[in-house]
């Protein structure tokens, strides 16, 4: 029953979104008189209404699909139907903006319709209108509910229980060290004085601590371990326990913590009644209370905020577990917040044991099954509600090798039958979630361990597949907004420091695959075969194989294909094109592919990207792909030149050429002004038989939307006029930028050869430089390869526009510059700053912690400490290096802590770095 449940969930989800993406697919084609256009506004009006009338069915069909399978099937119509929907307005765009186009280039044409183009698309409209005729008659049956809003139904209606919590503790749950270690460390931090406690506070009176962590991973059990220690007991005059479900009420909590305060509610239903009788329970009185399992701060703020801190005494603390840590940030709790650990392996191993064995035979047993029981527990991923699961499991079956191998060799593991309590744990974060967050997630569930996309990758397809939708015209930061609410929720998890590079623990990736199995075949499962292929209509695909493409016939309904070869893998490029037509996203690393002429029968197409391949080019006509939004081909070594065509792709909005040896663009590349991140971009000269001085860069001119910038060759570049047509100043949304030129030096420092670089060639890159003046909102800014003696003007304290945004600013490679601006200090915003491979540097002087004074400066408070808030310096490779003066009177960097100084020639550090750095 379990997997009839969650594998509905995902339907519930593709509904709805696609409900929403339909109705602004048709609102746009509204605007812009698509149906006009081709002659079919009727028919297209005709399938607006019957969408929009079968969207009122949709909220009672998400409360019923759980259990009655005959509604699953109805739905699994419906969604079918939407996606094909999808596919001919798609079309029907198309073939608008080509005969748009065709009239535009001969006005003559104003008045002519294709009559073959309105009979084709008309004919599968009217198609569609009679399935979606038939769907909307066969509801009748179910007696559906008409709501007005489809997607503000209650998820409670959902059918799974709600998790309630109580402070008792199983210790048939409890093993190891970590948790009483964990236990000791946050009851010293409750029960110490209060002059010793840390400062951050709700209030003067009570402090909040968060245990924070994924669902079933132990939180609950660490706090119930805490609230039953003795010294909680001893140290606070009431302890209260609340277990926050999604379903609380405000009277019921305050009632329950009435109750727990030694007080008499006498029934009242009323907050107003109810608030005044726990304000005097709990008056003057040291409280402990635990919020178990919180999902907002609507609790805290509604319903308890207001007695605690009006009546609790000093020294009171609210304990709360969380899977959200802006619930712990919103209540100010005390930072860093407890995360709680997978259990080790040789936990694991304990709480399996300590679950199964019932006597000491069993315990017998079990030890000699050890090497198939950690096998099993590997697949668990540490989280104990899993192994309890687990262990539920294995108590049906016999203590011997031969049962338990059947359970490590399940199939089931990777995608069906995973046990109901692991389904209950995940799906309540899952069922949390906006449904266009849950497509985001369960896409993520499609790719391996490694070779995942990064961030950027990862909202991009996003973008592709069209679950981000919003009001903003830029899908991409409200994407990033996505990709952050995973990652607070604990679902999507990223190293420290690095928030580029994310990965889904295995417990999360299995119940998300076992969710979206009828959409989504992550075909490197080692158990997974073409020849398993049933009557899915796939959407989303991940192969690290050849294919049998034959049997693929009928999997044209893919949306999604990442190609992950594991070896250089010989791809049939005509094949992958004819079988999936209607590709979004199609992403290929580490394959044979010279060629892709077939590329441009992919119309759909919104996301290309190559990586690792052999790829020597790509297709002339990649300018007749007019959605196409993204493309990235990097480390492709073979391909060296772009098509001219691809400027005639109006939509592009990134374009990723790095590890490429392409050094030329197309001219008029200046036409794709939606371009928001350009990587790799060649900074190149005409032709010495070209009349005009064309620079490539002066096409950078008319990219006012550019956000990522980078610009490599430049010292290609000849003069100082031809950087200025790049007008980078003037871009206004410009906020990370890279600039480089060719590296001349080894690792070490040193040049590769002796004597490369004239006089000549540093005033001419320093000139050039010196016009390539970002505006004032730029954030991060990486300069590698800069040949000139002295960095830009515009890095100086003189400079007419102030880097008041900066943050970040790496320099690396500066083969000839001697001396550091004067500016770099003044940098308020600055919080790292990199410096390697600097070998001519052989003085860090008064001037790069002098502040200069300007008249009229708006920052005078801030001019009275350099680097005000940086936190990172660093000096690598900075080889003759042997003198910094700071007199210990000049007040700087007061918050660095991470301070770097690695093969410099430095005697000896200055006078002023103790003095005024105490975090170091």
């Amino acid at each position: 029953m379990a997997g009839s449940t969650t594998r509905s969930a995902l339907m519930a989800v593709v509904l709805e979104a696609l409900a929403s993406n339909l109705s602004n697919v048709l609102a746009k084609m509204a605007r812009k008189e698509v149906g006009m256009l081709l002659g079919i506004s009727d028919k297209i009006d005709s399938l607006r209404v019957r969408l929009d009338g079968l969207k009122e069915f949709l909220a009672d069909a998400e409360r019923r699909r759980i259990t009655d399978l005959h509604v699953q099937g109805w739905v699994k119509e419906l969604k079918d139907a939407m996606y094909d929907a999808t596919d001919i307005l798609e079309l029907c765009q198309l073939k608008a903006m080509d005969q748009d186009s065709r009239r535009s280039n001969n006005p003559s044409l104003l008045s002519l319709r294709n009559p073959l183009n309105a009979h084709h698309i008309g004919s599968r409209i009217m198609a569609l209108n009679q399935r979606l005729d038939g769907i909307k008659q066969r509801a009748e049956q179910f007696s559906f509910i008409k709501l007005d809003r489809y997607g503000d139904c209650s998820r409670t209606a959902q059918g799974h229980g709600l998790r309630r919590t109580t402070p008792e503790l199983d210790r048939s749950g409890v093993v190891g060290n970590k948790i009483e270690q964990d236990t000791r460390r946050l009851v010293e931090l409750l029960t110490r004085e209060e002059e010793e406690a840390s400062a951050a506070s709700i209030s003067s009176n009570v402090r909040v601590v968060a245990i924070v962590g994924v669902g079933g991973i132990g939180k609950t059990t660490l706090a119930q371990n805490i609230f039953n220690h003795q010294d909680i007991k001893e140290k606070f005059d009431k302890i209260i326990w609340l277990s926050i479900n999604q379903e609380f009420s405000d009277p019921e909590l305050v009632r329950t913590a009435i109750t727990g305060a030694g007080g008499e509610h006498s029934g009242h239903q009323e907050l107003s009644l109810l608030q005044p009788i726990l304000r005097e329970a709990i008056s003057g009185k040291k409280i402990f209370l635990v919020m178990d399992d919180m999902w907002s701060v609507h609790a805290w703020n509604n319903s308890l905020r207001i007695p605690l801190v009006n009546s609790a005494a000093q020294g009171s603390w609210v304990l709360i577990t969380t899977r959200d840590e802006r619930v712990a940030r919103e209540m100010k709790a005390i930072q860093p917040y407890h995360r709680v650990d997978i259990l080790s392996r040789q936990d694991a191993w304990l709480l399996l044991k300590k679950q199964i064995a019932s006597t000491l035979k069993d315990e017998y047993a079990i030890e000699k099954l050890k090497s198939t029981g950690f096998r099993i527990l590997e697949r668990c991923g540490g989280l104990p509600l899993a192994i309890k699961a687990i262990a539920g499991l294995l108590n049906h079956k016999e203590i011997n090798e031969i049962e338990w191998g059947k359970v490590l060799r399940s199939p089931s593991w990777l995608v069906d039958g995973m046990p109901e309590e692991i389904n209950h744990a995940i799906y309540l974060s899952y069922d949390d979630l906006d449904p266009h967050l849950k497509q985001c997630l369960l896409y993520c569930s499609l790719f391996p361990k490694y070779g995942k996309p990064n961030k950027h990758l990862i909202v991009e397809v996003w973008i592709s597949e069209g679950f981000v939708n919003g009001k903003s015209n830029e899908p991409e930061e409200l994407g990033k907004e996505y990709y952050n609410e995973l990652i607070i929720r604990n679902l999507l998890q990223t190293m420290p420091g690095d928030d580029n590079n994310w990965t889904m623990h295995d417990v999360v990736r299995s119940f998300c695959r076992h969710v979206a199995k009828d959409e989504a075949l992550p075909f490197h499962m080692e158990h997974l075969r073409v020849t398993d292929l049933d009557s899915n209509r796939y959407r989303w695909l991940c192969i690290q194989n050849e294919l049998d493409w034959s049997a693929w016939q009928e999997q044209n309904s893919v949306r999604t294909l990442f190609f992950y070869g594991s070896t250089h893998i010989k791809l049939k490029a005509n094949d992958l094109c004819s079988k999936f037509s209607n590709l979004r996203v199609l992403s290929i690393v580490y394959a044979q592919l010279a060629t892709f002429d077939s590329l441009c029968q992919l119309k759909n197409l919104r996301h290309l990207y190559f990586s690792r391949t052999d790829i020597r080019s790509l297709p002339d006509g990649i300018g007749k792909m007019k959605f196409l939004e993204y493309i990235g081909i990097t480390c492709c070594e073979q391909i060296q030149q772009l098509p001219g065509s691809i400027i005639k792709l109006e939509r592009l909005r990134s374009l990723n050429l790095m590890g490429t040896n392409i050094k030329s663009i197309p001219r008029g590349f200046g036409r794709l002004t939606s371009l928001r991140t350009l990587y790799s971009f060649p900074a190149q000269m005409g032709s010495s038989s070209s009349k005009d001085e064309w620079c490539s860069l002066e096409e950078l001119g008319p990219l006012s939307q550019l956000r990522d910038l980078h610009i490599k060759g430049l010292e290609n570049v000849s003069a100082s006029s031809s950087a200025a047509k790049a007008m980078l100043g003037a871009k206004k949304h410009l906020a990370i930028w890279w600039l480089e030129c060719t590296d001349r030096q080894r690792d070490d420092g040193f040049l590769k050869e002796e004597g490369i670089i004239s006089i000549d060639e540093q005033r001419r890159i320093k000139e050039v430089f010196d016009e390539l003046c970002p505006s004032y909102c730029l954030e991060q800014l990486y300069i590698r390869g800069y040949f000139g003696w002295q960095l830009p003007k515009w890095m100086t304290s003189k400079a007419s526009v102030r880097l008041d945004r900066l943050t970040s600013l790496k320099l690396d490679g500066l083969p000839c510059c001697t001396k550091l601006p004067d500016g770099l200090c003044q940098l308020s915003c600055l919080k790292l700053l990199q410096i390697r491979r600097a070998p001519a540097i052989e003085r860090i002087g008064h001037e790069f912690l002098q502040i200069q004074q300007h008249n009229g400066d708006c920052h005078p408070s801030r001019a009275a400490v350099a680097f005000p808030i940086l936190e990172t310096l660093e000096f690598t490779v900075v080889l003759e290096l042997e003198e910094w003066v700071w007199e210990e009177h000049i007040q700087a960097m007061p918050l660095l802590h991470e301070l770097t100084l690695d093969r410099c020639k430095l005697r000896q550090l200055p006078l002023g770095l103790a003095e005024n750095m105490p975090g170091l």
